[in-house]
């Protein structure tokens, strides 16, 4: 008799050419390994700004045809003045300004990104990176708050303005020298990124600081609640809106380019089992 015996743990597998053993276990089935299942989730530049206009717009056209109605009803609609309420650009808490906070706080999300890559990269500007991140994040808490308007009254005591004029509303004189402050520390880094980005930046930075100071000088020299009030208001809004989306454009095109990711990917993967650990995979240089 020619017999031949195999051992794993308990289990006891013979080949033989005379009568059966005896009990005999069947040796268990191995177990395929699952490979965790990923959700791919792409962000391309332009499909993203695309979008992000296109918010814009109907928010704008929105804002227009409800304060028209308003206008031409005599303000006695109930149901117009709630209208107002919900997309004047104008107001806070309603649909606009939840919409420029998640705007802000989306570009904060991106730059931080692009701060934890440059440092794990051992890059240049992480500073500037890093201080970009926290003050889209002040400026969406800010929009959320409106903390900036509790300058108004300090600063217009402190430089005498008691009528309507362009220092009215008088939060935007510290905000120009704290915008020069800012602006002439980052000049070499401006200058160090790629050609593409800082003319994006620029262009963003020129339409949200021309919306948020430049329109609101404007602005203060107008009644407040006036046809050309309200209408400024809307071009100011407007324009700051687009200037993010602009920099949210440079931002995400900027970690396409430089940090060799075919449009801004990420892969999750899902558990495969009660005990599997997840895991988040990018394709940007993040991976340990």
């Amino acid at each position: 008799m020619e017999q031949t015996t195999i051992t794993n743990s308990q289990t006891i597998v013979g080949r033989h050419n005379g009568p059966p053993l005896g009990n005999v276990t069947q040796p268990e089935p191995l177990t395929k390994v699952q490979e965790p299942a990923y959700v791919t989730m792409s962000l391309h530049p332009g499909k993203v700004a695309i979008a992000l206009c296109s918010i814009t717009a109907v928010l704008a056209a929105a804002d227009v045809a409800v304060l028209s109605a308003d206008y031409y009803t005599g303000y006695s609609s109930v149901v117009i003045h709630k209208l107002v309420k919900l997309f004047d650009l104008g107001l806070e808490v309603n649909v606009p300004a939840y919409f420029s906070v998640t705007l802000l706080f989306s570009a904060a999300v991106l730059v931080g990104l692009i701060t934890l890559i440059t440092k794990k990269q051992k890059g240049s500007h992480v500073i500037e990176w890093a201080i970009l991140t926290f003050g889209f994040l002040f400026m969406g808490f800010d929009e959320m708050a409106s903390a900036h308007e509790r300058l108004i009254e300090p600063t217009r005591a402190l430089l005498g303005i008691e009528t309507p004029g362009l220092l009215y509303f008088a939060w935007v004189v510290p905000a120009i020298v704290l915008v020069a402050v800012i602006g002439t520390g980052f000049v070499k880094f401006l200058v160090d990124l790629p050609p593409r980005t800082r003319t994006a930046f620029m262009i963003a930075g020129s339409m949200y600081l021309g919306g948020a100071i430049g329109l609101e000088l404007f602005e203060g020299a107008c009644t407040v609640g006036s046809l050309a009030y309200k209408t400024l208001v809307v071009f100011e809004e407007s324009l700051e809106m687009a200037g993010v989306i602009v920099f949210v454009w440079a931002l995400l095109d900027y970690l396409t380019t430089n940090f060799k990711a075919n449009g801004v990917k990420f892969d999750i993967a899902k558990p495969s089992g009660p005990q599997e650990k997840q895991w988040a995979t990018s394709d940007l240089g993040l991976q340990s």
